[in-house]
């Protein structure tokens, strides 16, 4: 059966941001059971979850990707976007946040503001979205409203105000009272009954109503005058003014559950409706032009011209790519040929639906504010612009955050290097916070994500999915040789085992070059102490050695060669026999000219709350870093700038998230090539000549 169509103005799209364990997917289930989507009531524990569906979800008990569910309450739609809590899969929230008007921010009634809260709040108020806040296990033991409300006012300011308070907690709670409306609902079952507010609540209705009446009044300039000149606004002003609050982003209503026990839900829904702002509100958006370059603002309307922005990519073996898009403006069929318009190829959109966790509503057409999926586009992926061809346009996209952590991966079986390269590509196609490439340097192939979990999960789905097993390792650092002075070497291969013999012999110089080509060959022979023709071998025996390393197998740079004499043979001599000449001549030389290792210096910038700065710098300087400065944000964070290392960093995601609670982030970016110290180096060499002397033995 297919999915009805709802007027802009009837859609509610919604993520679910919070700390890991706050109860978010356990609140989305409870909205789809309430809307009769299901026929039960998923619960995560039990790995029964619409939203969680995901293997890796099931055995973790975690949700590792974002769950998907169209909801219809009351001749309205909610698209509901359930994301993760754990920091290794933030990208997920962003591209959630990205296309939705309203982030509810889950909060357990017990631990009240965690670090994912301020975490994931902060990421609301970056994507310019409307927030709105549930307390939710009011039935767990040690529940404390009163004091969950007092972290979040401390933590989110003033504008943050209960539009619900529950009746009784722990195991005696059993309903709410709604502060806007002044009356009480308690649950009975399945069954809501309204009663008035109990007696030893109306003082605490009354103070909260007055904190919001001031609220309606600030957010709109009528009711600014009225307040002042009244001193009050009626039931329908105080919505008006509460909405436009909202959608401000000057108000954050609070709104109480138990969801675990599905209680309160269907109150959290009839408030979604009334309070939070659909796609309509926003009435249009900010785009470029894809043929000119000008910016101008886009209707977010039925008869618009279509456009849509791709937050997501799925990678399924049988399915193969799905493409999850948000309708911006303008309305899309099925079999309709549209424009990519970062690639230039059109698309036909064949097959919409939308998701439903792993299953798909099947839908004809979607218009301004839907979620769809389209399954087997032939070039889209994250980010993209799908638009009407006349009217092509560009809009911001996602900004995932970069991976930060790595590890080295091969496959646990001979045989399965295709597999296991094509599996992983596939899976960064997938997730845009997860990238594979082959560091030229090390010969390994290199897959990065945003911490240890995060990696550890794809190479679970590498397995799943694509049936390889990986095995990972800390990946090599890619360091490189150099020489510090200059030395010249000579070197006579000179072979004859009957037959044909073998003669080369050479002369050469080397030199470091400091600025402008990594390498030069220069030919200083005179007359024809090498005949031209076997010249070319000694430049190419030099850059082979270079680029097997001589000092510790890592490649050479910033060499400048030079040929200064030789001799040949008429008959023995040949390329082979110079390019043997010229590798050994090299080495020699390179040993006596004073040949240092070279490291990557990263550039880091490390973000974290202030009182952290003495712990962070005080780690910096253990991991011979170099602080480049330091520069206060507006939120009370403090920006470290600073190089380091890149041996001492491989695995500062894990120890950066140790010493900050999980509060900090730190971004990193290749810098320059840096001399290794002779204390560092030493263990380095050292390791190498055993390793060659083991090989020769």
């Amino acid at each position: 059966m297919e999915l009805r169509r709802f007027a802009v103005e009837k859609v509610r799209n919604l993520a679910f941001i919070a700390h890991g364990g706050a109860g978010k997917t356990s609140l989305a289930e409870a909205m789809l059971f309430t809307a009769g989507a299901t026929d039960r009531l998923g619960r995560v524990d039990e790995g029964n979850s619409v939203m969680d569906f995901d293997p890796e979800e099931i055995r973790r008990k975690v949700s590792i990707s974002m769950g998907i569910a169209p909801v219809e309450w009351k001749d309205h739609k909610f698209n509901l976007l359930d994301t993760p809590g754990y920091f290794d899969f933030v990208g997920e929230v962003k591209a959630a946040l990205r296309v939705v008007e309203t982030a509810v921010i889950v909060v357990d009634a017990v631990a009240g503001v965690e670090v994912g809260t301020e975490l994931t709040h902060r990421h609301a108020l970056a994507a310019g979205v409307a927030r709105m806040v549930v307390v939710n296990k009011m039935d767990r033991e040690n529940a404390n409203f009163t004091k969950a409300i007092d972290s979040l006012t401390n933590a989110f300011g003033r504008g943050l105000v209960p539009f619900q308070i529950p009746i009784g907690a722990q195991a005696d709670f059993k309903g709410i009272v709604d502060v806007v409306r002044q009356k009480a609902f308690v649950f009975s079952g399945k069954e809501v009954k309204e009663e008035a507010v109990p007696a030893n609540l109306q003082a605490q209705v009354d103070a909260f109503r007055e904190q919001l009446t001031e609220l309606a009044a600030e957010a709109d300039d009528d009711l600014t005058l009225k307040f002042l000149e009244e001193g009050t606004l009626s039931e329908e002003e105080l919505v008006k003014g509460l909405k436009m609050g909202i959608l401000k982003h000057q108000v954050v209503p609070v709104f109480v559950t138990a969801a675990g026990k599905n209680m309160g839900t269907a109150c959290f829904m009839d408030a979604v409706i009334e309070f939070a702002p659909s796609p309509a509100d926003l009435v249009e958006f900010a785009a470029t032009d894809a043929n000119t370059g000008e910016d101008l603002m886009r209707k977010i309307d039925e008869s618009a011209p279509f456009s849509a922005l791709v937050f997501k990519t799925t990678a399924d073996p049988f399915v193969g790519r799905m493409t999850i898009m948000r309708v911006l403006s303008g309305k899309v069929h099925n079999d309709q040929q549209v424009l990519n318009v970062a690639k230039g190829r059109t698309e036909k959109l064949s097959h919409m639906f939308i998701p439903k966790g792993k299953g798909q509503e099947q839908i004809t057409e979607a218009g301004p504010g839907d979620i769809v999926a389209v399954a087997k586009l032939t070039v889209t992926q994250t980010n993209d612009m799908l638009c009407d061809e006349a009217h092509p346009i560009m809009v911001e996209g996602v900004q995932f955050p970069k991976p930060v952590f790595s590890v080295a991966v091969h496959p646990k079986a001979k045989g399965d290097e295709e597999k296991i390269g094509s599996g992983l590509f596939r899976l960064a196609e997938e997730d845009s916070t997860f990238t594979v490439y082959r560091d030229p340097v090390t010969a390994e192939t290199i897959i990065s994500g945003l911490g240890e979990t995060h990696v550890d999960v794809m190479c679970d789905r590498l397995k799943r999915k694509f049936g390889v097993e990986a095995v990972t390792s800390e990946p090599k650092v890619s360091y490189k040789e150099t020489i510090r002075g200059k030395a010249q070497a000579e070197y006579k291969h000179k072979k004859q085992s009957g037959g044909r013999g073998q003669y080369g012999h050479c002369k050469i110089e080397i030199e470091p070059i400091f600025e402008g080509a990594n390498y030069e060959f220069v030919d200083r022979i005179f007359a024809g102490a090498i005949p031209l023709n076997f010249r070319p071998a000694v430049d190419k025996g030099v850059q082979e050695t270079m680029a097997d390393g001589v000092l510790a197998g890592y490649p050479v740079q910033g060499i400048r060669c030079t040929l200064l004499d030789g001799s040949y043979h008429d008959v023995d001599s040949s390329e082979m026999a110079f390019k043997i000449a010229a590798r050994n001549a090299f080495k020699a030389a390179f040993m006596n000219a004073k040949p240092i290792l070279l490291e990557p210096i990263m550039r880091i910038e490390v973000r974290v709350p202030e009182q952290f700065m003495g712990d962070i710098m005080g780690d910096m300087n253990k991991k011979r870093g170099r602080i480049a400065g330091m520069e206060p944000t507006e939120d009370g964070f403090q920006v470290i700038k600073a190089t380091a290392p890149l041996s001492e960093l491989r695995r500062y995601a894990i120890d950066l998230r140790s010493m900050t609670q999980g509060r900090g982030e730190f971004s990193l970016e290749f810098d320059h090539y840096e001399e290794v110290p002779g204390l560092v180096a030493k263990p380095i060499i050292d390791a190498y000549a055993a390793h060659r002397k083991e090989e020769a033995e």
